[in-house]
């Protein structure tokens, strides 16, 4: 996996430009923050982050993917005021299960996610090498 980054640009904080890999493709349908069984534990926006990932790293595991594969990660969310002042906390629970691995990552407000109570909903691409 290569990191793109053009030498005379700023470097992101959190994320990648871009990146280059080759692989076994593995695309991950956007996870929310619900359980196994359909079941959401949390209203709060990091803990819904927090399971939406370890949704993500479960769905990975299944096809012997870790996280530090994925390349393309993309956020959508319904509150973007309520995403930017829970920041501090996102970091610690990305940190936690992600690691300190940063994809190339997109991150949209929308109107609405399908599920009602539904916060966030993430969906990643990943890259497993040969």
């Amino acid at each position: 996996m290569e990191i793109l980054q053009p030498p005379d640009w700023a470097r992101p904080r959190g994320y990648a430009n871009g990146i280059a890999a080759s692989g076994r493709l593995v695309f991950v349908s956007g996870m929310i923050g619900w359980d196994g069984q359909g079941v959401f534990h949390t209203d709060d926006f990091a803990g819904q982050v927090r399971q939406t990932l370890a949704n993500i790293v479960a769905v990975l595991a299944e096809a012997k993917a870790r996280p530090e594969h994925i390349v393309r990660m993309t956020w959508y969310v319904v509150d973007k005021a309520e995403y930017v002042a829970a920041y501090k906390d996102i970091g610690v629970v990305y940190r936690e299960l992600i690691g300190s691995h940063f994809p190339a990552m997109t991150a949209v407000q929308v109107a609405a996610l399908i599920e009602d109570r539904a916060k966030v909903e993430i969906e990643v691409t990943a890259v497993v090498p040969e």
